[in-house]
């Protein structure tokens, strides 16, 4: 990893982006950059037509349109969650995969929403004339409240058929309004077996070669028919040849480029720390009760896999802002801000924030976030709890989540039909209950509060046995009849919540006062010297919105040794042990004689992508899909901070592989032929 970072520290520059480096807002794409190096040059029909035929998956995730009929192809490890809500001990759709052969055989997801973004409109003014002149609570209140007044004319009585966010982007330095067309009738179509879709396991994540199957495909309905899209993507089984123009259509996460020197130590220093320690015991925690039994292992399954994901994330990111040269880079950068700025004062007073930020960590993250109780049971209850005092209120006061732009989404969580496993359930709990008395002191008074003197034990299964928050049905009961209903309500995760909201909320207030009120206002100081600077020239921190970033299909070298950027199918069948996590689905192997074991299956391209662009379509100039992005290598894990061309990689599924496997493994022609590849007619 020195080595990495050595390299990597060549490419730290702040003004202006480096060849293939950004995520670019669709309104704001570096077309001199396309044309000087691709000769080309998107016109407003192909970014038109690349916005709407890309989709999000609200629960975290990238997809696209690939069929005029609604068909949404995106990662199987996006949809895990669809899935094993649609799965049970006697039929594991997630393990033994699934194909609906007909629409009539398409199953709707438990809780699946996608979006598709329609429009993009600058709001910069309109929350810098409400939040002018004012800081600490007054500047939250006033900017949640604009915020929510723009988002519910936006809807407009809609909410069903429509989402809107306004957007921070340039850390507060502009505000855009997201319009997008909302589905929330989504449906399984296609996902393999988890063996295929997640081939080599923890160990080969973040790592290439690659012989991974991660495709999905969901689809969007609209008064229960397939929904009819005006826009949608080819896949061309060709792909992308070396040196070929490759683009990725998604919604990252989130970056921290823009962070000050302050923020990133905090970030290093306390963050990453105390998030490696608590997914290292979790990580041990869910693999010991998957070791109860099948049934046990199937439960904890795409807990496990994505607690494993999360650790690697954090722990390349420790690893790379522990490198010196980095922040000796990152201090140059923000040397040249201060130069530039009428006074140092922004640095330091988001610098003097990190200290009551180290302050409130504990109390803000375990009661604030209330991530002290780690169960499906308590999100309920919380949820139930604040609903029944937050809708009565006027929409502009509510807390952010609870206004009505978002309710839609929060009422689909709440009456998921997603089966909840007390035993796991109980576990979980029990696990995040200890850690709650172990952080803040058996003495502290809410741990005192809380117990009761109890031990964790007993208290989670006290929990648990008693609530009837497991129920769909009960909890939209609670939900439909308001506070009132909520506040009758003698369920154990109620009572629970009710007697931590008081203090949760004061400590989230104080954190948004003393903190966020505090970054946010000094950032947007930064954010305008860097325009006045720069200008638009560099891209915004990645914030779950539509981005593209441009590369092509390339190895790389390391330590002396050229990678290859392709693997082929027939090097799936020489890696696989029969043993997991390199163990093939009897279907593969019954079909390998069946298969062109040539065809390209995975491939690497010096796209900038991030958490979230997964399920991202790789495109060509001609808004042709070549690949479907679903990791990056080990190299990639300091992107959340910067980027280097030089190692860092995406890693996607060839198109030739997806319409080879659909084809010839899983014999759904029907859906080869809905997708109707280029040059198949």
């Amino acid at each position: 990893m020195k080595h990495v970072l050595a390299l990597a520290v060549a490419s730290l520059v702040s003004a202006s982006a480096s060849a293939a480096e950004g995520m670019w807002t669709l309104d704001n794409l570096p077309t001199r950059a396309l044309q000087s190096a691709y000769d080309f040059s998107p016109d407003a029909d192909w970014v038109r037509n690349a916005m709407r035929s890309s989709v999000r998956l609200a629960g975290g995730c990238s997809g696209s349109f690939v069929s005029d009929e609604g068909l949404v192809l995106t990662n199987a490890h996006c949809i895990v969650g669809c899935v094993q809500g649609l799965s049970s001990a006697e039929e594991d759709r997630l393990n033994d995969g699934f194909v609906a052969a007909s629409r009539a055989e398409e199953l709707q997801c438990p809780a699946e929403e996608l979006n598709v973004l329609q429009e993009i409109t600058d709001v910069t003014d309109r929350i810098a004339k409400v939040t002018a002149g004012k800081s600490g609570r007054e500047y939250i209140d006033a900017r949640n409240a604009e915020v929510s007044r723009i988002e519910d004319a936006c809807v407009a009585g809609d909410a069903s058929g429509k989402r809107c966010d306004v957007v921070s982007l340039y850390a507060g330095g502009q505000h855009h309004l997201y319009a997008y067309k909302r589905y929330q009738d989504v449906r399984l179509v296609f996902s393999p077996e988890y063996a295929a879709g997640f081939f080599g396991g923890d160990p080969d994540n973040f790592n290439f070669p690659r012989y991974n199957l991660d495709m999905g495909l969901l689809r969007a309905y609209e008064n229960g028919q397939p929904a009819k899209v005006e826009h949608h993507f080819r896949l061309n089984p060709a792909g992308a040849q070396p040196g070929e123009l490759t683009m990725v259509t998604g919604h990252p996460g989130r970056t921290q480029r823009q962070l000050t020197v302050a923020q990133l130590e905090r970030v290093r220093d306390l963050d990453l720390i105390n998030n490696l320690l608590l997914l290292a015991e979790r990580r041990a925690l869910l693999a010991q009760y998957s070791r109860g039994g099948e049934e046990a292992a199937r439960q904890a399954q795409s807990d496990l896999t994505f607690t494993e994901n999360s650790y690697k994330v954090f722990r390349g990111q420790l690893q790379a802002l522990l490198d010196p040269q980095v922040f000796a880079a990152k201090r140059r950068e923000e040397a040249e801000l201060r130069t530039a700025a009428e006074s140092s004062t922004p640095w330091d007073e988001i610098a003097q924030a990190q200290q009551v930020r180290r302050t409130l960590y504990y109390p803000h993250m375990l009661i604030g976030q209330q991530r002290a109780f780690d169960s499906r049971y308590f999100q309920f209850a919380s949820i139930l709890l604040r609903g029944g005092d937050e809708r009565p209120k006027p929409n502009a006061e509510r807390l952010p989540e609870f206004q009505d732009a978002g309710l839609t989404r929060l009422e689909q969580t709440l009456f998921s039909k997603s089966p909840v496993y007390p035993e796991f359930e109980t576990v979980k709990l029990t696990h995040s209950l200890t850690k709650f008395r172990e952080l803040l002191g058996t003495d502290h008074p809410t741990v005192q509060q809380v117990f009761g003197g109890k031990s964790p034990e007993a208290l989670a299964a006290e929990l648990v046995n008693g609530t009837r928050l497991g129920d769909a049905a009960e909890r939209e009961r609670l939900w439909r009849g308001g506070k009132a209903a909520v506040d009758a309500s003698q369920d154990p995760f109620i009572r629970l919540a009710r007697a931590l909201d008081a203090e949760s909320r004061a400590l989230r207030s104080r954190f948004e006062s003393e903190v966020d009120a505090v970054e946010g206002r000094n950032a947007e100081s930064i954010a305008r010297t860097r325009f006045a600077r720069y200008g638009t020239g560099v891209y915004p921190d990645a914030t779950f919105t539509l981005r593209l970033s441009y590369g092509e299909v390339r190895g790389w070298n390391e330590l002396g040794n050229d990678i290859a950027p392709y693997t082929r199918i027939g090097g799936l069948f020489e890696r696989a042990t029969g043993f997991a996590p390199y163990a093939l689905p009897q279907r593969w192997l019954d079909a390998k004689d069946r298969l062109d074991l040539d065809t390209r299956f995975n491939f690497v391209s010096t796209n900038d992508i991030i958490g979230g662009n997964s399920g991202s379509p790789v495109i060509n100039r001609n808004a042709e899909v070549v690949g479907l992005a679903f990791d990056g290598n080990i190299h990639s894990l300091g992107g959340s901070f910067w980027y280097d061309e030089t190692l860092n990689r995406t890693v996607s599924v060839h198109s030739a592989a997806m319409i080879e496997a659909l084809d010839k493994v899983y014999g759904a022609t029907h859906l080869v032929e809905e997708i109707d590849p280029v040059g198949a007619r």
